[in-house]
C-alpha cells in the first residue's frame, strides 16, 4: 500500500513538472494543497457516515441495525441448520400446549388449582389476588409458557456466537413483554376492578398523567415530584464548601462536625454519568454526612455537566484535571497526609487508573483505595454488553458525533430497557390504567437528575475499557507507561452489589486477580445504587465481608459465596471501621475550610454551581 501510494505520488509530481514547465510554480504548495484537499474529501465522506447513521438514530431507539441484523443473521442460519433443535422445539411446543390444556380442565373444576408455571424471581406482574382466577390465571399461565418457549427458541443454538444469542434473547424478551397481558386493560384484572370501583376515573387521572408526562417531556422538564428534592434544600444538605474549580470539576470541602477528626481526608469520586449527591441525599441516608459525623474529613468531586463544546475531552482529561486536581487541592488544604481516594461505579475505574499510574509513578499520597460497584475488567460487564460491540460502538459514536456529547436521554432508553418491567411497563400500568402516581423518594429524583458524556472521553471509555479491556491487561497507557492495577500497593475496600446490571458483582470480585495487595471485598444485598446507599437501620439489608493479604491464594466467586456468611445491616460502619483502622491512631484538630493563602479559598457553599448544570 505504501509503494503503491509513493509511486502514484512521484508519477503526479512528475506529471506537475512537466505540465507547469513554463510558469514558475511552487511545486511542493501545490502538493500540500493536492494532500490537504484529499484529506479534507475523507473527512467529507466520514461525515457522511455519521450523518447517515445520526439520522437513523431516532429510528431506531439508538440501537445499530447492523448489530441487530448480524445477531438475527447468526441465529437463524444455525437454527435452519439445526434439525435437531427444531425437532426440540416443536417436542417442547406440543408439551407446554398439553400442560396448559390440562391446567384449564383443572381450573375449571377446581378455581384453586396451583399454577402450572410460576413466573421468573423478580418477576411481580401477576402476583395479586386477581391474577389466580379465571380468566386471568389461563392468560398469564399461557405468557409464561409462551415466554420460556422462546427463551428455549433463542438459546442454545448449536453453534451461535454467544454474544448473539444473548442480543437475540434480549430482544425476543422484549417483543414478549409487550404482549404481557399485565400491560393491556382489558386483560389485567388489577385495572378493572379499579376501573369498575371509580367509575372509570382512574382511566381519566392516567390520561391526565399522560398528558403531564408528555408536555414535560416535550418541554425538556424533569419528572412529577422532582421539584420536592432540591439539592441543597432537600437533599445535598451536608454542609460544606466549594474550595476549588476548573473546568471539569468543583470540589467540596464539608465541615468537621466532631471535635476531633481522622488526620487523614477522604475524596469521593463519583461517577460522571451522575449528580455526586447520591452519596449526600437526605440526611439520614447520606453517606457523605454519616463519614462526617464519624470524624473523617471529606472532600468529594462534583462533576462539570459537559455540553457540545467538552466533545473533545478525553478520558484522560477526566483523570488530570479530574482525579489529579482534586488531590493537588486536596494536598494544598492539608500537607503532609495521605489521602483515603473513594471512587464509584465509573468514578472507581477511573480512581482505579489514577492510582495505577500513581504507583508507576512513586506517586505516595494515597493511604487506600475503596470502589465502590467498580468494574476494572470488562470482560463480564453484564447486561450492558448487549448494547456495547464494535458495530453499535461506531453507531454510538455517530449519535455522539452529531451532538458532541451522549444526552441523558440516549442513556436512559438503555438502562430502562435492561429492567422494562420494572421501569416501563409496571409504571405505564400503574400511572396510565390505574390513574396512580408513585410518590417519589430521594433516590428516585436523583436517577432523574442525570448528566451527559462528551463525544472524546465516552468513545475511549468503551473502546479502551469496555471493548479492548486495555486495563485489566496492562495495556492502558498513562503518558509513556502502562497504567497496570498490579502495581497498587495500598489496601483495597471493594463493595459488589448482589442485584448489580451495571457492574454485576462477580465482575467486581476479579479486583481479587488483578492486584498484589490486601483486598477487603464486600457483597450487599440491593442494586447498583440501591446497595451503595444502605444506611444502618435500613431494613432488611445484608451483607458479606471478607479480607484477602496480598499472599492468600485467589478463591472463585462460587466458593466465596458459599463459604462467606451473611450478616444481618448495613456495611457502612465497617468500612468507617476500616478507615479508622488503616488511619493515624491520633485524631487531630478539624481543619479549615480552604487554604486562602496556598490558592484555595472557600468559594460557593455546598452543593456548589455544578450540580445545576441542566
Amino acid at each position: 500500500m505504501a509503494a503503491g501510494q509513493s509511486k502514484e505520488r512521484r508519477v503526479s509530481r512528475e506529471s506537475l513538472i512537466k505540465a507547469t514547465e513554463p510558469f514558475p510554480v511552487d511545486l511542493d504548495a501545490t502538493l500540500s494543497a493536492l494532500g490537504a484537499d484529499e484529506a479534507s474529501d475523507a473527512e467529507a465522506f466520514e461525515a457522511l457516515n455519521r450523518m447517515t447513521e445520526s439520522l437513523m438514530a431516532p429510528m431506531t431507539g439508538g440501537l445499530s441495525p447492523a448489530a441487530l441484523s448480524l445477531a438475527v443473521f447468526d441465529w437463524a442460519m444455525h437454527l435452519a441448520m439445526a434439525p435437531g433443535k427444531r425437532l426440540e422445539l416443536l417436542d417442547k411446543a406440543l408439551r407446554k400446549s398439553n400442560r396448559l390444556a390440562v391446567h384449564l380442565a383443572a381450573c375449571a373444576t377446581d378455581p384453586q388449582t396451583p399454577p402450572c408455571i410460576e413466573p421468573l424471581p423478580g418477576d411481580d406482574r401477576f402476583a395479586s389476588e386477581g391474577w389466580k382466577h379465571l380468566p386471568f390465571n389461563v392468560l398469564s399461565q399461557a405468557f409464561l409458557l409462551n415466554q420460556q418457549w422462546w427463551h428455549n427458541v433463542t438459546n442454545d443454538v448449536p453453534g451461535v456466537t454467544p454474544h448473539h444469542e444473548e442480543v437475540i434473547s434480549f430482544a425476543a424478551r422484549q417483543m414478549l413483554d409487550v404482549f404481557s397481558p399485565s400491560n393491556f386493560a382489558w386483560s389485567n384484572p388489577d385495572v378493572l376492578k379499579k376501573t369498575a370501583e371509580t367509575g372509570g376515573m382512574n382511566l381519566v387521572d392516567g390520561l391526565r398523567n399522560l398528558v403531564d408526562d408528555t408536555n414535560r417531556r416535550l418541554t425538556s422538564r424533569p419528572p412529577a415530584g422532582t421539584e420536592e428534592f432540591v439539592p441543597g434544600e432537600a437533599v445535598a444538605t451536608t454542609p460544606g464548601r466549594v474550595v476549588y474549580r476548573n473546568r471539569l470539576i468543583e470540589l467540596i470541602q464539608y465541615a468537621p462536625a466532631t471535635e476531633t477528626v481522622h488526620a487523614e481526608p477522604i475524596l469521593i469520586v463519583p461517577a460522571w454519568i451522575m449528580k455526586y449527591y447520591i452519596l449526600d441525599l437526605s440526611p439520614q441516608n447520606s453517606l457523605i454526612r454519616y463519614l462526617v459525623d464519624r470524624g473523617h474529613t471529606v472532600f468529594c468531586i462534583s462533576w462539570h455537566n459537559p455540553t457540545a463544546a467538552d466533545r473533545d475531552l478525553g478520558l484522560d482529561d477526566y483523570r488530570r484535571h479530574g482525579v489529579m486536581a482534586a488531590l493537588d487541592a486536596i494536598e494544598a488544604i492539608l500537607p503532609d497526609r495521605k489521602i483515603h481516594a473513594t471512587g464509584y461505579c465509573l468514578g472507581g475505574t477511573l480512581l482505579s487508573i489514577a492510582a495505577s499510574a500513581m504507583a508507576r509513578a512513586g506517586d505516595d499520597r494515597l493511604a487506600s483505595v475503596t470502589l465502590l460497584a467498580a468494574q476494572i475488567d470488562f470482560t463480564e460487564p453484564g447486561e450492558l454488553a448487549l448494547f456495547i460491540d464494535h458495530s453499535q460502538l461506531h453507531f454510538l459514536e455517530s449519535m455522539m458525533w452529531n451532538r458532541g456529547y451522549l444526552s441523558t436521554d440516549q442513556m436512559a432508553g438503555a438502562f430502562q430497557l435492561l429492567k422494562s418491567n420494572d421501569l416501563v411497563w409496571s409504571r405505564i400500568v400503574r400511572d396510565y390504567m390505574m390513574g396512580e402516581r408513585q410518590p417519589l423518594n430521594d433516590l428516585m429524583a436523583w436517577n432523574a437528575d442525570s448528566t451527559r458524556m462528551p463525544f472524546r472521553m465516552h468513545s475511549e471509555y468503551l473502546q479502551r475499557l469496555y471493548l479492548d479491556n486495555d486495563f485489566a491487561a496492562g495495556r492502558y497507557m498513562v503518558g509513556d507507561h502502562p497504567a497496570a492495577p498490579q502495581n497498587i500497593r495500598v489496601p483495597i475496600f471493594a463493595v459488589g452489589t448482589e442485584r448489580d446490571h451495571v457492574a454485576p458483582w462477580r465482575s467486581v470480585f476479579k479486583i481479587h486477580a488483578l492486584t498484589d495487595t490486601e483486598v477487603t471485598f464486600v457483597l450487599t444485598s440491593g442494586g447498583h445504587n440501591a446497595g451503595i446507599v444502605s444506611e444502618p437501620g435500613h431494613p432488611h439489608r445484608h451483607f458479606r465481608m471478607t479480607t484477602k493479604a496480598a499472599a492468600d491464594p485467589c478463591i472463585g466467586t462460587d466458593e466465596w459465596l458459599r463459604d462467606t456468611a451473611a450478616e444481618d445491616g448495613s456495611w457502612w460502619p465497617r468500612w468507617a471501621d476500616w478507615l479508622a483502622a488503616r488511619s493515624s491512631p491520633s485524631r487531630v484538630a478539624p481543619p479549615t475550610i480552604g487554604a486562602p493563602e496556598r490558592g484555595y479559598p472557600p468559594l460557593e457553599a455546598a452543593p456548589g454551581t455544578y450540580v445545576f448544570e441542566r
